[in-house]
């Protein structure tokens, strides 16, 4: 039977749209791939910030999760905003339960306007619930510094921040380098048991930045979900990116921190 590559987008939801569910969707329909969601938070929330934030209740998430795992397959899975520890274990127990081949974390704690996401007592239950489960954890330069308690100023702070996050059990960490500004940007992808990788691309100077973390991984995760390597979908992630940076760099939606362009060269849905 012929079906799309279908991906499965666990994450809060953007009232401004750049962000979050809605950037995820977007990402996964302009690579040609299936989104399904399941909501962890509601915010409110616009470019210039987040106004509140309304956690889903547990058992609701449950409902979500499993209503989408019971009847389509599911290719990939990216997780986004985990708000409190009890969303965190709901999302851990179906993991266990239905097994899904591929599961990029993007671990949302700090929005890109500098609010606070995610409660002090769910990072603890990060590490021990999801973050073993997962087989790609892509926090940017503030959230590393959170889940590897220290200051990360350069490349090699960063090199040695992934492969600590591996240490304490991650399966793979790319750590995104796009909070440290200059001509180049440095990501750093870091496995258990092979060479660190140093990835380069150009600084793209834009205001519009809005949801940059929530794309990339909802790319990684399509590409993995059309038959890619975890490798190449990173890198076929980070150049859809930068289009999609660069495509907006120039328009004004709202009075902050903008979107991406995310439909500047759709891919039509492939059919595996």
């Amino acid at each position: 039977m012929n079906r799309y590559p279908t991906i499965l987008t666990i994450a809060g939801s953007d009232s401004g749209g750049g962000a979050g569910i809605q950037a995820d969707l977007k990402t996964i329909s302009a690579l040609g791939g299936y989104g399904a969601s399941a909501i962890t938070a509601l915010t409110a929330q616009n470019t210039q910030g987040v106004r509140a934030i309304h956690p889903v209740p547990p058992a609701f998430l449950q409902e979500q999760l499993e209503a989408v795992f019971e009847d389509i397959t599911i290719d990939a899975v990216k997780i986004g905003m985990i708000n409190t520890a009890e969303a965190a274990e709901v999302i851990a127990d179906v993991l266990d339960r239905f097994k899904p081949r591929f599961v990029v974390f993007d671990p949302v704690m700090v929005s890109t306007s500098g609010s606070k996401l995610v409660r002090d007592e769910a990072i603890d239950i990060l590490w021990t619930e999801l973050f073993p489960r997962v087989d790609l954890v892509t926090p940017n330069v503030d959230e590393g510094q959170i889940l590897a308690d220290g200051k990360i100023e350069s490349l090699a702070a960063m090199k040695e921040a992934a492969e600590h996050m591996v240490s304490r059990g991650c399966k793979a960490v790319l750590l995104k380098g796009g909070h440290l500004t200059g001509p180049s940007v440095f990501d750093v992808f870091a496995q258990r048991n092979q060479e660190t990788l140093t990835l380069e691309c150009d600084f793209i100077d834009s205001a519009n930045v809005h949801g940059t973390g929530c794309t990339l991984s909802s790319a990684i995760a399509t590409w993995v979900a059309k038959g890619s390597s975890l490798t190449e979908a990173i890198i076929f992630a980070k150049e859809y990116i930068s289009g999609a940076i660069e495509a907006g760099k120039d328009v004004r939606t709202g009075h902050g921190p903008g979107p991406l362009n995310h439909s500047y060269s759709p891919i039509p849905m492939q059919i595996l």
